[in-house]
């Protein structure tokens, strides 16, 4: 309680020139929680860092006094965790904040099945819920979307299209039809109408098929939120090696992250994990064991045993795992424990924020701020990578995947699947 009354106490000698506002508000909020909790890898002066930023606060609410808006606090507030330089440490808008509490609640809301993200010459589709609305409707992944009920979507030469995935999943709430025009590659565009249905906000693990004779497992892995993620992902290698998969393919290229948990034993499909957490207060540890939460004697018994033993691991056949620029922490912890299991990584460098892990906290305006709270150390008690570096770097190359159909990086993948787990572990 000391500890937290002179975080606050410092917070309104730094916050104190201008009048009390809804931006001011929102501004000591978050930072008194970052300056109380947060345990990281950054270096610089947060204190410093805070007070410059409230100075500046002073400044932009001065013409409104105590009317001064939230989203004023907000754009400071992003400036300074930017420049602090932790990206796992950053506050949230109430509309990002309620999607986050969404999936974390496992609720059903209104959507296509349809998952986005921006590119050159519009959206993405990454995933396809199966049996949604936009399955129904003829969509399927990686069809481009270059525009959206009218509206330009994606990136465009010099700047964002109207319509982006926030964008997109704002008119999915609204629950009316939406229209879009579809490009595929082969085909000329044509125009779809999606509906929407009350589906689960998270997105599962779907089980799909590659290869010349359609005979390679891909799991798209786009979360590892909610909890039972793990449970789910394990259930479609399970099935995916009852129908006969020899070779495994496992796209992170679009996971943003999750449940620390969940990824530690999503991970353990492949061997044996054991992830440690540096936190201010102390340190824990979390086991995974064959797709399951491990206690701790038995995995780290099973961490010391040869790789060839049998009961180690739920997959031992050859694998990979795909990864880019959206794929960020937890999905980073997962990628990198099936590299030390011998699983080749494939695609671009990912976000960087692999090594740490956060906590979320409400603000004022109904947002939040995410703050780093442990540093990540593996079995051996050496800090995990920031960022995964694939094996092999292969670019996913828009203008090929949609319009000559040709996923570079999976195509990639599918030639290096030839080397057994094991003989490629790294130290």
């Amino acid at each position: 309680m000391k500890r937290r009354l002179l975080s606050v106490l410092l917070l309104t000698s730094l916050c104190g020139h201008g009048q009390a506002s809804p931006a001011t508000d929102l501004f000591k909020a978050a930072t008194s929680v970052v300056q109380q909790d947060y345990y990281g890898w950054a270096t610089a002066d947060l204190n410093d860092l805070i007070s410059r930023a409230a100075r500046t606060l002073d400044s932009e609410c001065a013409p409104q006094a105590d009317t001064c808006p939230y989203e004023t606090g907000r754009a400071v507030l992003k400036n300074l965790f930017e420049t602090y330089g932790d990206a796992h440490t950053n506050v949230r808008d109430p509309e990002a904040a309620e999607r986050l509490r969404e999936v974390m609640e496992d609720r059903a809301v209104p959507r296509t099945g349809a998952r986005t993200v921006r590119v050159d010459g519009g959206l993405l589709v990454v995933s396809i819920m199966p049996g949604s609305p936009a399955e129904e409707a003829g969509l399927r992944r990686f069809d481009l979307l270059p525009t959206v009920n009218g509206e330009e979507a994606g990136k465009r030469a010099d700047r964002n299209a109207p319509v982006g995935p926030n964008e997109f999943i704002r008119l999915e709430r609204a629950a009316q039809p939406i229209t879009v025009t579809r490009r595929r590659a082969g085909q000329p565009d044509d125009t779809l109408q999606l509906n929407t249905a009350p589906l689960k906000a998270r997105d599962e693990p779907t089980l799909l098929w590659t290869g010349e004779r359609q005979d390679i497992a891909l799991i798209d892995l786009p979360s590892f939120l909610p909890s039972g993620t793990a449970r789910r992902f394990l259930s479609v290698v399970r099935q995916a090696r009852q129908r006969g998969a020899q070779q495994l393919v496992i796209d992170l290229r679009f996971n943003g992250g999750g449940s620390l948990s969940e990824c530690v034993m999503a991970a353990s499909v492949f061997g044996p994990v054991i992830y440690h957490a540096q936190e201010r207060w102390g340190k824990s540890s979390y086991y995974g064991l064959k797709g399951l939460r491990g206690d701790p004697v038995t995995t780290e018994l099973a961490v010391t045993m040869p790789a060839s033993v049998p009961d180690r691991a739920v997959w031992s056949g050859p694998a990979a795992v795909l990864v880019g620029p959206n794929t960020a922490s937890c999905a980073e912890v997962f990628s990198h424990y099936a590299r030390q299991a011998g699983v080749k990584i494939f695609g671009e460098t990912t976000k960087g924020v692999g090594n740490s892990g956060v906590q979320f906290h409400d603000l004022p305006d109904g947002g939040i701020v995410a703050v780093t709270v442990l540093k990540a150390f593996d079995a051996a008690q050496r800090p995990l990578p920031d960022h995964i570096t694939p094996d092999h770097n292969v670019p996913l190359s828009i203008p090929a995947l949609t319009t000559l159909g040709r996923d570079t990086t999976l195509e990639a993948a599918l030639k290096g699947l030839t080397a057994p787990i094991g003989e490629t572990q790294q130290p």
